[in-house]
């Protein structure tokens, strides 16, 4: 049996199909994980993420500190409420984890890590952050709830708190115990809402009432798929860097006396050139990609499908790879001992609702 979320209740009295997760006992659906996902496209529905590891670092070098041990920089944050999304590398440049980093004052900022890597991610923060003037403290007295979907800024104004649907995207508030985000994992818009674990539930009920749809795991990660959203284990690892799985992006390059943790690594290959690139698949014959299958480009090389599956919104079956760098527009993944003809896209499928490919 794993960990329950404070909210493991109210799943059950739900019916909800529960799983193991990185550990946690967590809802895979409540009935039908496409009705889940289309709900979210469509409207808007809610995901217990209380799994997710928070942690607050604080003191008077919590941003040196920071700066040290994240590819991207928090000095970008001019303000409270201002977030960011960011890898945390060893020191060869592979990704030890992916999470978003929040200032909450100038002497305090909130992380939320992948589940699956809490412990990791804690053991690493505390080893670094020995000659920092700062303190590592995970958050397990708190519960989180996301809210996604079109209609989730109506919501979160009447039933979260007044003034949710100003925010800007990756900007947050403190209203009384609650921490609220407008960030999530679905390729929608939306909030994710930190609470006291004994106000979840509250909270909880009070959205089910008002007509949202609760969602499992099953549809987060469809929902993830579609978005082009990246999954630690699968699409990336501690072999595993930024610029390799398509996050070069979220790397701040300058200042280029800021010396984080991984840099040295990463210049080298951002020099030398990477043998590979991500990218994003559409089946083109019957089958379903599944994370781990070989993908074959003609007179080029091999590469591995990192994520895959079928895709509601699109009715087809999507995935994203790792391939050789010269891959162009077509290749093959064996999928049960055939290969079967894929199209090269960019790794980013649906967003807000709208297909992103034209094929």
């Amino acid at each position: 049996m794993g960990k329950r979320t404070a909210l493991h209740e109210e799943h059950l009295a739900l019916g909800a199909r529960m799983t193991e997760f990185s550990g946690w006992e967590l809802p895979l659906h409540y009935g039908s994980q496409i009705a889940e996902h289309h709900a979210v496209r469509r409207a808007v529905g809610m995901f217990d993420v209380s799994h997710l590891g928070l942690v607050d670092v604080e003191g008077s070098q919590a941003a040196p500190f920071l700066r040290r041990v994240l590819a991207n920089d928090v000095a970008r944050l001019a303000e409270p409420g201002r977030m960011l999304y960011s890898c945390m590398l060893n020191q060869e440049g592979g990704i030890i984890d992916d999470l978003v980093a929040g200032i909450v004052d100038d002497r305090r900022f909130r992380l939320i890590l992948n589940a699956g890597r809490r412990e990791r991610d804690l053991s690493w923060l505390r080893r670094q952050a020995a000659p920092f003037s700062t303190t590592v403290t995970p958050r397990d007295d708190l519960a989180m709830i996301a809210l996604q979907g079109p209609d989730a800024p109506r919501l979160a104004d009447a039933v979260v708190a007044a003034g949710s649907s100003g925010l800007k995207p990756f900007t947050a508030m403190q209203r009384g115990d609650r921490f609220i985000a407008r960030t999530g994992y679905t390729g929608e818009d939306g909030f994710e809402i930190i609470l006291p674990h004994a106000e979840a539930g509250s909270l909880w009920r009070q959205l089910l009432q008002a007509g949202v749809q609760p969602c499992g795991l099953g549809a987060r990660d469809t929902l993830r798929l579609e978005a082009g959203m990246r999954l630690y284990g699968q699409d990336m690892d501690e072999a595993v860097t930024p610029i390799a799985c398509g996050l070069g992006w979220t790397v701040a390059w300058e200042p280029e006396e800021r010396d984080f943790i991984g840099r040295g690594a990463l210049e080298r290959e951002r020099i030398g050139g990477s043998p590979s690139k991500f990218v994003g698949l559409i089946l083109a014959e019957a089958g379903v990609l599944r994370s781990g299958q070989k993908v074959a480009v003609a007179n080029v090389g091999e590469g591995v499908v990192t994520s895959g599956g079928f895709s509601p919104t699109l009715r087809r079956s999507i995935g994203l790879a790792r391939v050789p760098a010269a891959t162009g527009r077509e290749c093959r993944v064996e999928i049960r001992g055939s290969l079967k003809r894929a199209m090269v896209v960019k790794p980013r499928f649906v967003r807000r609702g709208k297909s992103l490919i034209d094929i």
